[in-house]
């Protein structure tokens, strides 16, 4: 007696068993007999779904995890670039930095200034070239930059409505100061590049001057209205007003120890004279 609603056929063209206890396939979702049923018999194309396999490491022999849909060359070469503790692995990842150095170190050598790893011979600044000594180079223009701000500053506090009622005095210094400036920018047209450090110490020394005048006719003039009424300053004009005060105070101690230096250096010129 057969019983024709019993059961599944294998869903393999070259199969069709009637089974009475068909399976199913996990990654197709077909109905296979339990000799068809495994991803190789019946050729499932959706087979890489399910087929997850975990990449050794060739130099540490660890395996590498590797996440669903991604290349497991990649993640073996992330590997070995990162974590890997093999010594040849160790090797390549302590590679001199500089340019046409082939050294390895087995430890790291790291530069603090620019935080790349280097050998032995060129672990220090002056060996690789450090681009952290290339910067103080420029101090110069960020003391320039400080300076503008600081007098954009003092502009802003002046220039606020009731500050001070009028134009700040204009003063035998301020003057002096704005002559002092027009002679540098003068004398650095007509000079030669390697002789523009030279001129820092009277460029500081000018801009000191402009900003200690801003500041004293400001303070002239707030002084001199004694008939306006106490009016209480905002956020933004104390923060002006503290940074410009800052900036002229560091400017000040600058070129008092830049003088004092001058004088030492006379002096020790003077005793090798005698």
């Amino acid at each position: 007696m057969e019983f024709p609603n019993l059961g599944q056929q294998c869903a393999l063209s070259t199969c069709k068993q009637l089974d009475f206890l068909p399976m199913k396939c996990d990654a197709c979702s077909k109905i296979f007999c339990k000799d068809h049923v495994k991803y190789t018999e019946h050729s499932c194309n959706q087979a890489y779904k399910k087929d997850n396999q975990v990449p050794v490491c060739p130099l540490c022999n660890q395996p590498v995890p590797v996440p669903r849909g991604q290349q497991p060359d990649i993640k073996v070469g992330e590997h070995i670039d990162r974590d890997c503790q093999s010594e040849r692995a160790v090797k390549i990842r302590n590679k001199c930095s500089v340019k046409g150095c082939k050294q390895k170190e087995f430890m790291k050598v790291r530069c603090e200034s620019c935080r790349q790893n280097y050998c032995l011979k060129h672990r220090h600044e002056q060996d690789h070239n450090c681009t952290a000594l290339v910067q103080p180079s420029t101090t110069g223009q960020r003391t320039s930059a400080s300076v503008r701000a600081g007098q954009a500053a003092v502009a802003r506090f002046q220039s606020k409505p009731g500050s001070s009622g009028t134009r700040p005095q204009q003063t035998s210094l301020s003057s002096f100061g704005r002559d002092l400036d027009r002679e540098r920018r003068e004398r650095l047209a007509q000079q030669k590049p390697q002789q523009l450090q030279h001129t820092s110490m009277s460029e500081d020394e000018a801009l000191a001057l402009a900003i200690q005048a801003s500041l004293s006719s400001t303070q002239s003039g707030s002084s001199s209205s004694n008939s306006e009424p106490n009016r209480q300053l905002t956020a933004q004009e104390q923060e002006d007003l503290a940074l410009a005060q800052a900036l002229a105070q560091s400017e000040k101690e600058e070129l008092e120890r830049r003088q004092r230096g001058q004088q030492s250096d006379n002096k020790k010129s003077d005793c090798s004279l005698s």
